[in-house]
């Protein structure tokens, strides 16, 4: 006599478990056909155009080696150079700067608009997010017009002495840095504000009731709750960051080059796929164990609230 399917109550249905193996594939599809088609087979081309050569007037030829990889790291034909080094550690500072900028600043934003009443803070929510809703490029260029030499800004920076009179505030490194942070300042207001406002204060007027300061109060009783948040909010920051192109092209000119606008140039100008591909293979790795290790080591350094209430 054969033993039939095990029968399970599920959701208060009779079913059995291949049947909801069956719904659950069925259900699951579209989205795993999604990541197949537009994540896995691009990365999977990403990886063998990254190891191709490249051929006469920019075309790829299919013998593979590790010669991209080597430039990457800097080992030209004859001897090792730093400049894709520099690249390289300037696009991880620039990236490492605008996270840690980006997160600072959005914890008084943050604070500041939980304070207010439910029906203004719609309101200013939207003016945080709106701005992200105007294109990357037109921004860029409203932020050249800011800090052209006929503007306010660059008047006060010639009369404090930081350049000389007729001189533009662009391009440099404060310029990229400053429209790097206010193009990723939102993606990293909002998950903080989401962990801001549900903030349990309890902990926060014990933490008081022990006499706790202002620093210990904010490390022990409200950093722990809002980790999530800011663990969301580098995610959302830091990686964007490290591939940022037209902010670096446009603020920063030739001499602050990034990967992203390497990168850039491989697929335009330069003509050379497989170098390009290796780029960013390169930024995807780096990004990964950047994440990686902000999860290891920088997320495991905060306790938790559940260790709070103990």
């Amino acid at each position: 006599m054969t033993k039939g399917p095990t029968v399970e109550i599920f959701e208060g249905k009779l079913t059995t478990r291949g049947r909801m193996l069956r719904t659950g594939t069925l259900l699951s599809s579209p989205g795993l056909l999604w990541l197949v088609g537009f994540l896995f087979i691009p990365m999977l081309g990403l990886c063998v155009m990254a190891f191709a050569s490249r051929g006469n007037y920019g075309s790829v030829e299919w013998t593979f080696s590790l010669g991209n990889l080597w430039r990457i790291l800097g080992f030209g034909l004859f001897e090792w150079t730093p400049d894709t080094f520099l690249i390289l550690v300037r696009s991880a500072v620039l990236a490492l700067g605008t996270t840690a900028i980006c997160v600072i600043l959005s914890f008084p934003l943050a604070f500041w608009i939980a304070g207010k009443s439910k029906e203004k803070r719609g309101l200013l929510l939207a003016l945080v997010m709106v701005p992200s809703c105007t294109n990357l490029v037109i921004r860029t260029y409203a932020w050249m017009l800011v800090l052209g030499s006929r503007m306010p800004p660059a008047w006060l920076a010639t009369y404090i002495g930081v350049i000389e009179p007729g001189e533009s505030l662009y391009p440099g490194t404060f310029a990229v840095f400053l429209g790097m942070v206010s193009s990723m300042l939102p993606f990293a207001a909002l998950p903080v504000y989401t962990a801001v406002e549900r903030l349990d204060w309890s902990l926060v007027e014990a933490a008081r009731d022990l006499y706790a300061g202002s620093l210990s109060t904010f490390r022990n009783a409200i950093l722990p709750q809002v980790m999530p948040g800011v663990v969301a909010a580098v995610v959302l920051t830091l990686v964007p960051s490290l591939g940022m192109f037209v902010v670096s092209d446009l603020l920063g000119g030739s001499r602050n080059m990034l990967i992203g606008n390497l990168i850039q140039q491989q697929f335009g100008s330069a003509s050379d796929w497989p170098y390009g591909a290796m780029a960013g293979l390169f930024l995807v790795v780096t990004s990964l164990l950047s994440l990686a290790a902000f999860q290891r080591w920088g997320g495991g350094l905060m306790p938790t609230s559940r260790e709070v209430r103990k």
